[in-house]
């Protein structure tokens, strides 16, 4: 697979969550893991936003940073090769930087 995002947008690997369990050992199902961010990597960036004045705003992320980012609300920015999940998001939506 090889692409290139566009102005601010970056292309992230989805990491699966390990399953999660309680301290008394029940496992719980995926629908209570369900969060509005997800965990993943990035394997390409953008160039960067334009500013109004016609100036480039650099990213302030690069490839290989672990990131916390928002849910994309639809499939459309989704993207499947072999068994990865990609998705194709906008710098704005991403929450931190996972050190």
């Amino acid at each position: 697979m090889n692409i290139k995002p566009l102005s601010n947008n970056v292309l992230v690997e989805y990491i699966e969550e390990e399953q999660r369990t309680t301290k008394s050992g029940i496992v719980l199902p995926d629908n209570v893991q369900k969060k509005e961010r997800m965990q993943g990597v990035i394997v390409a960036i953008g160039p960067g936003k334009m500013s109004d004045n016609g100036t480039k705003i650099s990213m302030s992320v690069k490839i290989g940073d672990k990131i916390l980012f928002s849910k994309p609300w639809s499939d459309e920015k989704k993207i499947e090769d072999n068994e990865k999940k990609y998705y194709l998001v906008s710098e704005d939506d991403i929450l931190a930087i996972i050190e």
